[in-house]
């Protein structure tokens, strides 16, 4: 068990929480918390890793005595190029967002994504608009069973191939775009998963709306619900749904 000092011994497991401002969220606190309340001897470090030097970190990891890491929404994809391996959820969608390592080899997975699967189910939440093509949208789209989700994008051919590339054969895909007035008021949650940077054309939101933006990043879907009046709910808001299943992988 940690000590009251919080001091590491050669037994404590480490993990890293990584991303260019990965000191400034309670990610690392919020997990620490956890270890030390259940007795479990472990450590989530905040590592500030700009983004030249996030290649080195990673591949360094695994000579290290870090067991793996947690990876913020800014390098997901950076990642998964750098490690040895990565599962099939992982590797379709093209982002990691937690890495493990074994031996002297990496290997990632994604699990912010499967936590806002079940964050909306535990909601009851059931119509979901989604908007983008990134590869938090594939990854929602491989584990979206059980939703009526309705795809938003720009240009609709990227769409169309989107689509086609998560393997969804009659998808209900819309166009949002300056110019026309879109009302998502008719859903239970939107998703922003897109670089929009204005929503103006969006007269009316869903009741709950998530991002994956982090409080250092802007947001346009934040910017729109505090015009409408709606709920915003960020990667930040989930820190604690987020720290429990990672820690669920690492015990």
């Amino acid at each position: 068990m940690m000590n009251n000092d919080n001091q590491i011994s050669k037994e404590t497991k480490l993990f890293g929480y990584i991303g260019e401002h990965a000191g400034v969220s309670r990610f690392s606190a919020i997990s620490n918390k956890l270890y030390k309340a259940d007795g479990f001897d472990a450590m989530m470090i905040p590592m500030n890793i700009r983004e030249d030097d996030l290649y080195f970190t990673v591949a360094n990891m695994k000579k290290s005595h870090v067991n793996g890491a947690v990876i913020s929404s800014e390098y997901v994809s950076d990642v998964l190029e750098i490690v040895d391996d990565a599962t099939s959820l992982a590797k379709r969608s093209g982002m990691c967002d937690i890495i493990f390592r074994e031996g002297e080899s990496l290997s990632g997975d994604v699990f912010s994504i499967r936590v806002l699967t079940e964050l909306l189910k535990d909601m009851h939440i059931r119509r979901v608009a989604l908007i983008g093509i990134n590869h938090y949208a594939k990854a929602f789209s491989f584990l979206a069973c059980g939703f009526e989700v309705s795809y938003f994008n720009e240009n609709l051919e990227e769409l169309m191939a989107f689509t086609k590339d998560v393997d969804l054969a009659q998808a209900d895909i819309n166009r949002i775009a300056d110019g026309i007035n879109i009302d998502f008021s008719a859903y239970d949650a939107v998703l922003d998963f897109s670089d929009l940077e204005d929503f103006s054309m969006i007269e009316k939101l869903a009741e709950f709306n998530f991002d994956m933006k982090n409080t250092k990043q802007f947001s346009a879907l934040k910017q729109r619900c505090n015009e409408l009046g709606k709920k915003y709910i960020s990667y930040d808001d989930m820190l604690d749904n987020l720290a429990q299943a990672v820690y669920k992988r690492i015990k």
